[in-house]
């Protein structure tokens, strides 16, 4: 289930409340706290034989940004836009968190391999 922009939340209230509710165990009333730390994440490390097993690893983004629709809404210039955000945003990353950014549209064949 998706809403089609951030008015759908209100509009379609007894819906959404509901499926967030069953789903996220999270109500109506409930605050949601965010906090992108990622000192603070409680993983625990992979065993060394599990670690061999990672080859490459991925980012979703999968919220929309706020001055642009959510995806089902966006134009073609708008997902090039959010694209060029992201990819500003991902290459700052350090360290651990470094990494290259490939591009759906554009990526070679040895690239996706």
């Amino acid at each position: 289930m998706y809403a089609g922009s951030h008015d759908s939340y209100q509009a379609f209230a007894p819906l959404f409340d509901k499926i967030i509710e069953d789903y996220h165990g999270h109500k109506k009333e409930s605050k949601h706290v965010s906090d992108m730390d990622y000192t603070k994440l409680k993983c625990p490390p992979f065993k060394l034989s599990e670690q061999k097993l990672i080859k490459s690893t991925r980012i979703r983004v999968g919220r929309n940004l706020a001055d642009y629709p959510l995806g089902p809404g966006l134009s073609k210039e708008q997902r090039l836009e959010v694209e060029k955000k992201v990819v500003e945003a991902v290459n700052k990353f350090e360290g651990e968190l470094s990494g290259k950014y490939y591009s759906l549209g554009s990526l070679k064949e040895e690239e996706r391999k």
